[in-house]
């Protein structure tokens, strides 16, 4: 015999649990000692079985009357007896035709019997899960639209194991019959556009999540449009289940449209309002927007010199103007930095640096930095400003005495340059950056005499004007998916070794990105190089071209690919080649795989050729993290010169290019 029993202990028509039940008499029984019988437990030896039966103790459950239980199945396996713990599986029934995809994700993220669907679960449970999913999808289809909607469960045995099954009758989608928003024609001009940003309208679905969202459409464009003490009130919605309609009525004083004043802030201990005014993008007298003041908070926090920005506008003594009070607490200004590195040719390489980001203010940072390697020695000492009366622009100065030791050269230096450039991130990537320069170098180099072999020694005191200008179209800095990027480098030198003359150093880059598909990019990049106005024997052997290297032609050393001496050393050249194609691959959750095809060429002609070219090729892993792809690649040169490595492994933050 089953009973079905519901939620509270009563019967319960909307989700019913098939139960094992012992005979009536045996629900009478009392738990007693062994071999002693229970107090009241009549003799089972001298019952009639003809009497009528004894009334049953009250459990708080109404009894059925078993002269209307139902038959029992002719087919013994459609009775499920849910005696303990069992898996069981659930399904939801009338919603197709009126469920959006948001309210499909809320159900699943939300349902109780989705959360525990793999675990056995009792009468109890399952009769409780239901009806949590029944008043879910209740309130989910109210929050659509449908507020007449009735949901109800039941519980029947299906495959040997219980199935839960929710039946919703969504009723009528309730409309809009009006939508109204006080108050709004005091923006003037401005209060169309105002309205179609709200987006809500009469004979328009009474949606929550529509509601919810023309509020915040409202309230980003009113005040983006030049009103910063708008204030947009909370929507209030009237029902009407006769007629199966709502009327909206919403408050919105936009308290007059302003124009920006002057930024002001109290004496701290980071940086002055003027300053403040040179990040800013805006001027006193544009149209005010709080685009352009949550613009200004982000660059705030990015010089890294400030903990929090409290920005407010403020009344100014003219009706249309508002001024800019910004207040800052100031961050810990010393960052201690190390980096551990290895690359094929380039041997190990450890690098450290000291930096107090703001010890001349404005954002007048000094670094301290010294590289100890196998293959190069360096220490530097480097002062930078930032936003230097601009936003994103960049002053440095930096002296540096360095050693290099690479396979074509061995270079004792000393440089002193300076920098103003305009600079891109990652938070505020740019289409275009520029950079001016100038570099005064003493160098004291050793190489080889190309005919002969024999080492020599030469020292060169060379002065630089190194400019750059580069266009990126690209979706991503560290990890482009589309677009492309385009740069030159032009560096009129001057060289005094022996005698003064003069040469130029051009280099062009350019890259391109195709995204396939969302799990594959298609990725090309290609490099030309030249010096023009003096022989290649003349140049400094560190400022000629070389090739090879994880970010040249992977799958050989570090500058290993071009001319060679007699004791097979590079020996660098007056222009360069260079191509690499590689195809990105979302391999699984955060790891990707990235097939590549590398080669170029360095020539002792000023003009760069198409031939003879030297091919790499291999395979690479990029993990993709919050800050950016971490790249390892594994090269094998395809037609490599005397004495090339077979492997060369490379390892770096960001995309080869």
């Amino acid at each position: 015999m089953s009973l079905p029993v519901g939620r509270h202990g009563a019967m319960c028509g909307a989700a019913v649990v098939l139960l094992a039940v012992t005979a009536p008499a045996a629900r009478a029984q009392v738990a007693a000692p062994a071999g002693v019988p229970a107090p009241g437990t009549p003799d089972v030896t001298q019952l009639d079985p003809n009497a009528p039966m004894a009334p049953l103790p009250d459990l708080g459950v109404d009894w059925p009357d078993l002269a209307k239980a139902p038959p029992e199945p002719a087919d013994p396996a459609a009775t499920l007896e849910l005696v303990g713990d069992a898996r069981y599986s659930y399904a939801v029934n009338g919603i197709d035709a009126v469920a959006s995809p948001l309210l499909r994700q809320r159900f699943d993220e939300l349902s109780t019997l989705k959360q525990h669907a793999n675990a056995p679960a009792n009468a109890a449970q399952l009769d409780r899960r239901a009806s949590e999913d029944v008043d879910l999808l209740t309130g989910l289809l109210r929050g659509e639209g449908y507020y007449d909607a009735r949901v109800t469960s039941r519980i029947e045995p299906h495959g040997g194991k219980p199935l839960v099954t929710l039946e919703a009758e969504p009723g009528t989608l309730y409309r809009f019959a009006g939508v109204t928003l006080n108050g709004l024609t005091e923006a003037g001009a401005k209060s169309d556009d105002l309205r179609s940003a709200f987006g809500v309208k009469p004979d328009d679905p009474v949606n929550a999540d529509t509601i919810v969202a023309g509020q915040t459409n409202l309230t980003r464009k009113i005040g983006a449009d030049g009103f910063p003490f708008a204030q947009v009130g909370d929507p209030e919605i009237v029902v009407d289940r006769a007629t199966r309609t709502a009327t909206l009525d919403m408050t919105v004083k936009p308290g007059g449209e302003k124009r920006f004043g002057k930024i002001t802030s109290p004496p701290n201990k980071v940086f002055d309002a003027d300053h403040m005014a040179d990040i800013a993008r805006f001027a006193p007298g544009d149209p005010y927007s709080d685009v352009q003041i949550a613009d200004l908070r982000r660059a705030l926090i990015q010089t890294g010199l400030v903990s929090t920005v409290d920005i407010k506008p403020v009344q100014a003594t003219d009706p249309g103007v508002v001024d800019i009070a910004i207040a800052v607490e100031p961050a810990p200004p010393h960052t201690i930095a190390g980096e551990l590195g290895y690359g094929t040719g380039e041997g190990a390489r450890a690098e450290v640096s000291w930096t107090h980001r703001n010890l001349f203010p404005p954002e007048g940072a000094l670094t301290l930095r010294g590289v100890l390697g196998t293959k190069e020695q360096l220490g530097s000492v480097v002062f930078r400003r930032n936003n230097f009366h601009a936003r994103d622009r960049v002053l440095t100065f930096q002296a540096v005495a360095s050693n290099l030791l690479r396979d074509a050269y061995q270079a004792t230096s000393f440089s002193l340059s300076g920098t103003l450039e305009r600079q891109t991130n990652i938070f505020f990537q740019k289409t275009w950056t520029w950079s001016l320069g100038a570099e005064l170098v003493a160098t004291d180099e050793r190489d080889v005499i190309l005919d002969t072999g024999q080492p020599r020694r030469r020292t060169f005191f060379i002065g630089a004007l190194p400019t750059s200008l580069t266009y990126d179209g690209s979706d991503d800095l560290l990890n482009p998916t589309r677009g492309f990027r385009l740069g030159g480098r032009v560096s009129p030198e001057v060289s005094l070794q022996g005698k003064v003359f003069g040469y130029a150093r051009v280099q062009v880059d350019a890259s391109t990105y195709k995204s396939v598909t969302p799990a594959l990019i298609v990725a090309g990049r290609v490099r030309l190089g030249t010096i023009v106005g003096a022989p290649r024997d003349a140049v400094a052997p560190s400022r000629r071209f070389y090739a090879g290297g994880g970010a040249s032609v992977r799958g050989y050393g570090y500058q290993d690919i071009g001319p060679r001496d007699p004791n097979n050393d590079p020996v660098g050249g007056r222009s360069l080649t260079e191509f690499s194609l590689e195809a990105r691959v979302k391999a699984f959750g955060n790891f990707g795989v990235v097939p590549f095809l590398d080669g170029g060429n360095i020539y002792t002609s000023p003009l760069p050729k198409f031939s003879e070219f030297r091919f790499g090729a291999g395979l690479g892993v990029r993990y993709y993290s919050n800050f950016g792809p971490i790249r390892v690649d594994v090269g094998t040169p395809l037609n490599p010169q005397p004495g090339d490595a077979r492997v060369a492994v490379y390892v770096s933050l960001g995309q080869a290019f």
